[in-house]
């Protein structure tokens, strides 16, 4: 089973594109307990305001987002914004949609409520969950439900997420799936990898590093290989966002029809797609003609033990 890993990186990378565009829209909307505070000084202790709208430019007068709600109720300490649409412009577009938002005037935290949805207008990448709140101070999103991130290349989806975008640090914490087209879709050399763990899954895109723990297992449809593990981290190259290097570790286990291959620890180099078992290696193997390459080589070729 040949994994090219690019397609993955380019789901995360997209992922990473969404939440940072999303904290730009998210600190605006932070800070418009100030703009409130101003409309209102010499008004009522509360008020609402009926299909509200707020741009903002930059310095050479283009407009660079804008925020949108059928309704604003202002109170001494929050926001309610109903049916919030905020979009971003400039050289990455990005459109963020909710029923429901709530901007502490205190802290400048953002919370948004149901079916909150986050486009990347020039990727076609879409994060969608239930929940999303914004700790300004800390520059950290967060929600505790269902995520899930589609790109033309995949699908990931999770339960719950921690992310600091400017660090470009993320993690879905529970039930990961990544579901990933290794071709564009539709073409003959297609084929889709499944990975699936319990959990936590990390990625730091500042160093191409990304590591699925507890339970991973990797399936390679169209073939029915499997990769079994407690853990698998993954490096990639900057230059050509492939795999530079994989270590699998703990109870490795690697299928491919009736043959098994077992260790303790499974390292496989990019660059040379030499395959490492380390650890009281033991394979069970059917002899035949079965081709493979990549991370999950055929039994009996394309690797080492020790």
């Amino acid at each position: 089973m040949k994994i090219k890993s690019i397609d993955f990186i380019k789901i995360a990378s997209s992922g990473f594109v969404l939440l940072a565009m999303t904290i730009g829209v998210l600190f605006i909307l932070s800070s418009f307990d100030c703009r409130a505070d101003e409309s209102t000084e010499t008004g009522p202790a509360s008020q609402q305001l009926q299909g509200f709208n707020l741009n903002g430019y930059n310095s050479n007068g283009e407009k660079s987002w804008d925020i949108n709600g059928t309704k604003a109720d202002i109170s001494d300490t929050d926001i309610k914004i109903t049916n919030v649409d905020a979009n971003f412009y400039g050289k990455e577009q990005a459109n963020l949609t909710s029923d429901h938002g709530t901007i502490d005037k205190t802290n400048g935290n953002v919370n948004l409520k149901d079916n909150v949805v986050i486009t990347s207008v020039d990727r076609g990448t879409q994060m969608t969950t239930d929940t999303l709140d914004y700790i300004r101070n800390k520059d950290l999103v967060t929600t505790q439900d269902p995520v899930k991130i589609v790109d033309s290349q995949g699908v990931v989806t999770g339960l719950g997420m921690v992310a600091h975008p400017n660090l470009k640090k993320a993690q879905i914490n529970k039930n990961v799936k990544a579901t990933v087209h290794t071709q564009p879709q539709g073409e003959s050399d297609d084929q889709i990898i499944t990975i699936t763990s319990d959990g936590p899954m990390q990625m730091n895109q500042a160093t191409m590093y990304a590591v699925f723990n507890i339970h991973v297992i990797a399936i390679d449809t169209s073939t029915g290989r499997e990769l079994h593990c407690d853990k698998m981290e993954i490096w990639f190259s900057q230059a050509t966002k492939k795999i530079k290097k994989a270590i699998c570790t703990g109870h490795v286990k690697a299928i491919q029809g009736p043959d098994v291959s077992y260790a303790d620890k499974m390292i496989y180099e990019g660059e040379t797609q030499v395959l490492t078992m380390i650890g009281r290696p033991k394979i069970i193997f059917v002899t035949g003609g079965a081709k493979g390459g990549g991370m999950f080589q055929p039994m009996g070729g394309g690797g080492k033990k020790k």
